[in-house]
């Protein structure tokens, strides 16, 4: 049981640690209420239309792409750094992962999923 008080005392910081914070800021914080701040925008322009508009999924997709290829070229830093350990086996193996990021690149392509309307 003595192995699990370091993980307990982690947990419990942890979790106090957010409520003081809050609790803290949430004290000496100004407050000035007014009909401005209750407002549903506080930049001036009128609402129109409804809360729930609804948007393309092209959108949603479009992001989702740049965080897949975006993501995936991070992963080339530490082949660049490694380069002269890995010698000929990472020329290999980044060339392996190129292909199949060029492949994925150029699937979304031919499918149309780059094309803006």
């Amino acid at each position: 049981m003595s192995g699990y008080v370091p993980v307990l005392l982690l947990i419990l910081i942890a979790i106090a640690l957010p409520v003081v914070i809050w609790t803290v800021s949430w004290a000496v914080r100004p407050h000035f209420p007014s009909a401005a701040k209750y407002s549903t925008y506080e930049c001036g322009i009128k609402t129109t239309g409804e809360a729930r508009e609804k948007f393309s999924v092209r959108y949603y997709l479009i992001a989702v792409m740049f965080l897949i290829f975006d993501v995936e070229t991070v992963f080339l830093m530490p082949w660049a750094i490694q380069m002269k350990e890995l010698a000929l086996f990472g020329v290999v193996e980044i060339g392996i992962f190129l292909f199949l990021l060029l492949f994925g690149y150029g699937y979304i392509w031919s499918k149309g999923a780059l094309t803006w309307e």
